[in-house]
């Protein structure tokens, strides 16, 4: 009896973590759709990657089994997926950052804004600026990436992100995580 108990409390753990963490129906056919078209497959499949937690506390960006994914089709790796949101004036947006097999960013995308303003932080002209940038580059409104008029608070939260990405990147590289 003992043992059938584990049995099922095992069965419904692993559901829940495997059905209860995944996107929101939304984002995730936005991701789909980003992923297919940068691929050009539709046969991609999206494999969370679970960082062990002593790892995880100490990376600027927290990996999760519900933001972070390796990208295969046929069982060979194709690039990496991170799914994540930022803060703009009063609520937060989603946006997409799709890696190589050499964790080199090769498509950006902000998937849903929620503000009236600042929405230009999705155009692929200003999104383009973080093209080939890796877990050994920094980025800042400072010094590489240009301001939007208008914008201000959208760009410095999406940059800021990014950077915080790029560096939690370079950290499980260094690892030898990835």
């Amino acid at each position: 009896m003992w043992l059938h108990k584990q049995f099922c409390f095992s069965i419904i753990l692993v559901s829940f973590l495997l059905f209860g963490f995944g996107l929101p129906k939304v984002i995730q056919k936005k991701v789909n759709k980003e992923i297919e078209k940068t691929f050009e497959s539709s046969t991609i499949e999206m494999i969370p990657i679970l960082v062990p937690e002593e790892i995880n506390s100490k990376l600027p960006t927290k990996i999760t089994g519900a933001n972070f994914f390796t990208l295969s089709e046929s069982s060979e790796l194709l690039g990496y997926a991170f799914v994540g949101n930022a803060p703009s004036k009063t609520a937060k947006f989603d946006y997409l950052v799709i890696f190589d097999r050499d964790l080199k960013v090769i498509h950006s995308k902000v998937l849903v804004y929620r503000e009236d303003y600042g929405g230009e932080i999705g155009s692929k002209r200003w999104l383009k600026q973080f093209l080939g940038k890796t877990g050994n580059d920094r980025v800042s409104c400072e010094n590489n990436i240009d301001a939007i008029s208008g914008a201000t608070i959208s760009v410095r939260s999406m940059t800021l992100s990014m950077d915080k990405l790029l560096q939690t990147i370079g950290e499980l590289q260094e690892n030898k995580f990835l």
